[in-house]
């Protein structure tokens, strides 16, 4: 468990309660890791957490490193504030760290692969290991299928270095001629090859289309004596900042972001991986004509680009032992399918668990308000959507039939641009109303406002999410939902969206938490009131759940709060800034993550013990990580109800007790699997047991 640590041991500065983000979440990557090891995890879903750690890094490559890297070119002396590193430092600890795991990630897929051969016969396959008339039958495919759409390229006086794309893997071979040796390259991504090639000898047995290639180089570049060959696969700088950097006054936002698309796809590369052994001479080359330091350079066991574990996976979906048992999200116990929504969030505020009950209550909700002839408007922030999204179907509808339709359009939900600007395209056409957001701040709140009239008077129906409005993820990711008829809540809701339309942020609030001037401050003054319960010789308490921990801001808080004696609990899924149990800063705070089948999304806070009446317990969109808390439009709601209260909590303190999906991070900075002799709890899985039962 100590891969991380190890590598950035000659650049930390000292131990103390304070860790550095990016090998946090370096930490964090691991913990997906470890599922591709586990053999009690079913050997297909394996292969997912394998596919996961490896998009998870290409990300983390393209924005943080990129980042660095740029921060480093504009400011070599700027520091982490956390742990004091600069950027240099960051990146060489960073690319330390990656290839430690890249040998472990080596390591484990041989074993997955391997097993999979011997469970199933199917087996990615190399050109050595296959009978001679397979390799007559594929030396002809290769002739017909493959060669005719090549475009390969010597790189000379004449023929400059190309331009290598994004995540897209590449041949590369050292030419001998009797001159000099000459560079050819050769693109091995492309929509027409199949990516797997099917061997014929054997039911099962592939193997990749750019080994193929490789092999047959010689048919390729016949004129030419093969020295070494390789593939290779770069990844290129994402981090883009669309406000300052490519906003064109000429072009309306839609099509900025659109621009910021094309621009994405050129900038420089912060990564370079190739599979075989090459010579230093060649490696150096490479190098130097894509601008990286030779700590950028990582050589790979496994396929450079794992998407073709999807089709292996598909092929075996017969055999049900190789994945997760099936799990259906249930309809939750307290909601009548066959009355109106609108009336039972009247009665009583509503509560949704995502992936363990249906999100079709909300999409129902929605889809009646569109038909209610007293509903008004319908307003909605619209963050990443599915591709196929019923909610904005039903908002489309809404704006048919009638009603004001009010969309938040976030078009800088980072890879999902172009989704986004496809529906904000056919929202606009339907006759909705559309806003981007504000110049310099995102908008990711979940927050939807169905506005209404009854009896003379105006009344809202206001829904605040943890997660996206994505049908696709509320069955893969753990969130939660609130639907209130709450007047407060719905006046306050108003104002955010007024605030909104005008290009302007909420200045104030009284129940909704309203980053980025009403959350991180009302935070701070919760933390201090438990603070002064435990100077007075009260019992305090803070849970905190989220995706994320780093502000700092926050972390000192929380650091006064551990001192004067606050209990704080934080279970924390990916980067955590505060390590816990540091003798005299941390004592009193204990950290976990959860890493399972599902991905823990929810975000929730709470303050003081639950058995006080004034405890406070909220869900929200925002971690609490300085672009949340201070750059972003979030919003978080007050659980009144008292029924929810007391679920929300008890999921809390249950997700505490997981030992079998939960890791706990230690104050030597590492995690560690808890070793105990209770009764094993998968949150996750008891979760959804309940969902069934009732």
């Amino acid at each position: 468990m100590g891969t991380v640590r190890e590598s950035g041991k000659r650049t930390a500065k000292k131990q103390n309660y304070l860790a550095n983000r990016e090998l946090s979440w370096l930490k964090f990557n691991e913990r997906v890791l470890e599922e591709a090891a586990d053999k009690s995890v079913p050997l297909c879903e394996r292969l997912s957490f394998l596919s996961i750690f490896q998009s998870n890094l290409d990300e983390f490559f393209m924005v943080r490193v990129g980042s660095l890297y740029d921060q480093m070119l504009v400011n070599k002396t700027a520091k982490d504030n956390k742990t004091g590193m600069t950027s240099r430092e960051q990146l060489m600890a960073i690319f330390d760290a990656v290839r430690i795991l890249s040998q472990r990630k080596d390591l484990i897929y041989k074993e997955c692969i391997g097993e999979l051969m011997a469970q199933t016969g199917v087996e990615s396959v190399s050109f050595a290991s296959i009978l001679p008339e397979d390799k007559e039958y594929l030396k002809n495919y290769f002739t017909e299928s493959i060669l005719p759409l090549l475009s390969p390229q010597v790189i000379g006086k004449k023929q400059p270095f190309p331009f290598l794309k994004n995540k897209e893997v590449y041949a590369v071979v050292v030419l001998g001629t009797k001159n000099s040796d000459k560079l050819g390259i050769i693109p091995c991504s492309n929509n027409v090859f199949e990516r797997l090639v099917k061997v014929p000898s054997g039911k099962g047995r592939y193997i990749l289309v750019e080994e193929l290639i490789l092999h047959f180089l010689p048919l390729v570049f016949e004129r030419y004596t093969i020295k070494s060959k390789s593939l290779i696969r770069i990844i290129r700088n994402a981090d883009i900042d669309v406000d300052e950097a490519f906003y064109d006054e000429d072009l309306d936002y839609r099509d900025s972001m659109e621009k910021l698309i094309r621009v994405r796809k050129r900038l420089c590369p912060v990564k370079l991986e190739h599979s075989r052994v090459l010579d230093d001479t060649v490696i150096e080359k490479l190098r130097r004509e894509l601008g990286l330091f030779p700590e950028q350079v990582f050589f790979s066991e496994t396929p450079l680009e794992t998407s073709f574990l999807s089709k292996i996976q598909d092929s075996l979906r017969e055999n049900r032992n190789f994945f997760y048992d099936r799990r259906v999200p249930q309809q939750p116990a307290d909601i009548a399918e066959d009355r109106s929504m609108i009336a039972q969030i009247e009665e009583k505020d509503r509560f949704l668990s995502f992936p363990f009950e249906s999100m079709k209550p909300f999409l129902r909700l929605i889809k009646e308000a569109g038909k209610d002839e007293n509903v008004v408007s319908i307003r909605m922030t619209l963050y990443r959507v599915a591709k196929n999204s019923q909610i904005v179907e039903s908002l489309i509808e809404a704006a048919e039939n009638g009603k004001e339709v009010v969309v938040l359009v976030e078009l800088r939900a980072r890879f999902d641009e172009e989704n986004n600007i496809e529906w904000s395209r056919r929202l606009e056409e339907a006759g909705c109303r559309i806003i981007y957001g504000i110049d310099h701040i995102k908008v990711h709140s979940k927050l939807c406002l169905i506005t209404y009239k009854k009896d003379e008077k105006i009344h809202y129906i206001t829904q605040v999410g943890t997660g996206n409005y994505n049908e696709k993820t509320a069955k893969l990711y753990t969130d939660l939902s609130l639907m209130t008829a709450n007047e407060h809540i719905g006046e306050e809701a108003a104002e955010v969206f007024h605030a909104l339309c005008l290009a302007q942020l909420v200045e104030h609030s009284e129940y909704l938490l309203v980053a980025p001037n009403c959350l991180q401050n009302k935070v701070l003054l919760m933390i201090e009131e438990e603070i002064g319960k435990a100077k007075s010789g009260k019992e305090a308490y803070i849970g905190l759940k989220m995706n994320a921990l780093t502000d700092k801001v926050i972390i000192d808080k929380l650091v006064e709060a551990s001192q004067a004696g606050v209990k704080i609990d934080l279970i924390v899924r990916g980067i955590c800034c505060l390590i816990p149990g540091v003798s005299g800063y941390t004592d009193n705070v204990r950290v976990i993550s959860i890493v399972g089948r599902y991905l823990e999304h929810s975000r929730i806070y709470i303050f003081g013990k639950p058995e006080e009446e004034d405890s406070k317990v909220y869900i929200a969109s925002a971690d609490f990580m300085t672009r949340n808390t201070t750059k972003r439009v979030e919003v978080a709601a007050p659980i009144l109800d008292a029924d929810i209260k007391e679920r929300i909590v008890g999921m809390f303190h249950l997700i505490l007790r997981d030992n079998v999906k939960a890791r706990e991070l230690g104050a030597d900075g590492n995690y560690f699997r808890r070793q105990n002799m209770e009764v094993k709890l998968n949150s996750q899985e008891y979760f959804y047991a309940l969902a069934y039962q009732e």
